[in-house]
C-alpha cells in the first residue's frame, strides 16, 4: 500500500472532521477516499485531499447544504447565490420576528380595541396571488398591489387574507371602484366585495407586525363564540410612499355573521 495513504483517523485529525463525517461523505459521494482495503473495509486518504475536506467544513459552518458543497467543489460557476439569497431571506424573516417579540416586550401581549362595525357591499377591482406560507404573504401581496395600482390607480386598498395559513395559499388585494368605472384589465376581475358585520381594530404599525393585531381580534371573537369567517380584511389607510412604517393605519377586519 502507497506509503502515503492515511489511515481515516489520522487523516480526520488533519481535516478537523469526525471519523463519521468522513464516511458520510464518502457515501455521499463527496469526498471519497483514495484507497479502500478490500478486505478489512478501512479507508485511506492522501493528505493533498485535506484541503477538499477542510473546505467541506469550512461551507458546512456557512450553512452551505451538502448538495451545494459538492456543485462548488466541482467548480460550478454561482453555486453558492442560491444560498445567500435563502440566508438573506432567513435574516429578513428573523428581523421581523424580532421586531415583533420586541414590541410585545414593550406593549405586552396584543389588547387592541376591538369594535362591531356594519360594511356595505362594495364593488372592487380584485387581483389575486398565490403565497407560499406565512413568511410569503408580504412578497405575495406587494406583487398584486403593485399589478393592481398599475392598472386601476390610487383609490381605497384592501387585502384578503383566509383566516387559516398554510403551506401554500391563495390572497387576494381589491380595489374600490368609482360607479361606472369599468375594471382596465391586467388580469384583475370586477367583483362585488360582500357587506356585513366586522370585528375590527387598528393597527398602527409596520405591515410585518399586523399579526399582533390580528391575535387580539381573534381572541376577542373566541371570547365570545364567534364562528371565525373570512377573508380577513386589510383596510390600508396610509400610504406607505409617504408614511413612516411606525405610522402606517391599517383597519383590520373580522365578519362576524353571514354576508350579505
Amino acid at each position: 500500500m502507497d506509503e502515503d495513504l492515511l489511515p481515516i483517523g489520522q487523516f480526520a485529525r488533519l481535516s478537523r472532521l469526525s471519523v463519521k463525517q468522513l464516511r458520510h461523505y464518502d457515501e455521499l459521494g463527496l469526498l471519497a477516499p483514495a484507497f479502500v482495503d478490500g478486505e478489512t473495509g478501512y479507508r485511506y486518504y492522501r493528505a493533498s485531499q485535506a484541503r477538499a475536506a477542510l473546505s467541506i467544513g469550512l461551507l458546512r459552518s456557512l450553512d452551505v447544504p451538502l448538495a451545494v458543497i459538492g456543485q462548488v467543489l466541482s467548480g460550478t460557476a454561482g453555486a453558492l447565490g442560491e444560498v445567500r439569497a435563502s440566508l438573506e431571506a432567513e435574516l429578513t424573516r428573523r428581523k421581523r420576528t424580532l421586531a415583533s417579540l420586541e414590541r410585545v416586550m414593550a406593549e405586552g401581549l396584543p389588547s387592541a380595541q376591538v369594535r362591531v362595525v356594519t360594511e356595505p357591499a362594495r364593488r372592487v377591482a380584485v387581483l389575486r396571488g398565490r403565497a407560499a406560507g406565512p413568511d410569503d404573504v408580504g412578497r405575495a401581496t406587494s406583487a398584486a398591489v403593485a399589478r393592481l395600482m398599475a392598472e386601476v390607480g390610487g383609490r381605497q386598498l384592501i387585502g384578503l387574507f383566509p383566516v387559516d395559513m398554510g403551506d401554500v395559499f391563495d390572497i387576494a388585494v381589491a380595489v374600490v371602484l368609482e360607479p361606472g368605472v369599468l375594471c382596465p384589465g391586467g388580469g384583475a376581475e370586477v367583483e362585488v366585495l360582500p357587506g356585513g358585520t366586522f370585528a375590527c381594530a387598528t393597527h398602527v404599525g409596520p405591515y410585518d407586525q399586523i399579526s399582533l393585531t390580528a391575535h387580539a381580534v381573534l381572541a376577542w371573537c373566541a371570547e365570545r363564540h364567534h364562528p371565525l369567517g373570512g377573508p380577513i380584511r386589510e383596510v390600508y389607510v396610509s400610504d406607505p410612499a409617504v408614511v413612516s412604517p411606525d405610522q402606517l393605519v391599517t383597519h383590520l377586519m373580522i365578519p362576524l355573521e353571514e354576508q350579505s
